[in-house]
């Protein structure tokens, strides 16, 4: 069983900057691919951004590419999510994701555990 806890989100003004970071343990991280979705009040869970196991495969959703960097330490069981250019519409519950799945999936049911998320907030 592995178990996920998020931090670093709070409250910033647009255009502002945030790093995420997830630690794991209770399972072996480097054979995990990592994923990051959000979820915005009354709208659905949304993915983000994924890394592979060794870290050379990632993939964004559109609305975040060249804004936002997925990156992953296998030696300290962390993965991060740095995010620049923040926008209002970035505002929602960050949750951090373990797969199984070789190549990096995009869709939330490829997921087999989760964290319990870190709010971000975005100021217009």
């Amino acid at each position: 069983q592995v178990q996920l806890v998020e931090s670093g989100g709070g409250l910033v003004q647009a255009g502002g900057s945030l790093r995420l970071s997830c630690v794991a343990s209770g399972g072996s991280f480097g054979s995990y691919t990592m994923g990051w979705f959000r979820q915005a009040p009354g709208k659905e869970r949304e993915f983000v951004a994924a890394i592979s196991r060794g870290g050379s495969r990632t993939s964004y959703t559109d609305s975040v590419k060249g804004r936002c960097t997925i990156s992953r330490l296998n030696a300290k069981n962390t993965v991060y999510l740095q995010m620049n250019s923040l926008k209002f519409e970035d505002t929602a519950v960050y949750y951090c994701a373990a797969s199984s799945i070789f190549t990096p999936p995009v869709t939330a049911g490829n997921y087999n555990y989760w964290g319990q998320g870190t709010q971000v907030t975005v100021s217009s």
